[in-house]
């Protein structure tokens, strides 16, 4: 009844798409997904969020979210339209909109030339595209990022440090 490849029919660029699997396409610039994973959930430009938000799976924000975001073994895209003012760990973090916080991210954080980033970054991998704003401090150290996840996107609370014993 309908053709789906019907010549004229509105249609993306292909160069602008990558195929991800049967029927779906993500942007060139979206991160790669994993095998077996299906299409990341999405807070649309018209959301706004304040609180806490946690979720296993990848996430595309595209409105407001003012709190905390725990995505601790997926990846988090802050979309262009996007704005967060909250403390953010993931995986793996890709800004292209504007962040005020902090980012752990456990794999990468990656901001794009058009992010805004206000806030400190600690992750093993860290990535700052030519033009993007930035102002903060990168820390690239594994175990500060164990830290930080440990602390509060990780499986509970960071060991205590006990303090040195007084000589007797």
């Amino acid at each position: 009844m309908f053709e789906i490849n019907k010549k004229g029919a509105d249609r993306a660029p292909e160069s602008a798409q990558r195929q991800d699997g049967p029927g779906v396409r993500a942007d060139a610039s979206s991160p790669p997904r994993r095998e077996g994973q299906r299409e990341a959930a999405v807070i649309g430009p018209s959301i706004h969020i304040d609180g806490d938000l946690r979720g296993e799976e990848d996430l595309l924000i595209e409105g407001e979210v003012n709190g905390t975001v725990q995505l601790k073994n997926n990846s988090l895209t802050i979309g262009a339209q996007g704005k967060l003012r909250a403390d953010v760990y993931a995986h793996s973090i890709y800004v292209e909109g504007f962040m005020e916080g902090d980012l752990y991210g456990s794999e990468r954080v990656h901001i794009r030339k058009t992010a805004q980033v206000r806030g400190n970054v600690t992750s093993p991998r860290v990535s700052l595209e030519d033009g993007a704003k930035f102002k903060g401090s990168i820390e690239m150290d594994p175990q500060a990022v164990q830290g930080a996840l440990g602390a509060r996107g990780g499986k509970g609370p960071a060991p205590a440090q006990q303090a040195p014993r007084a000589p007797q």
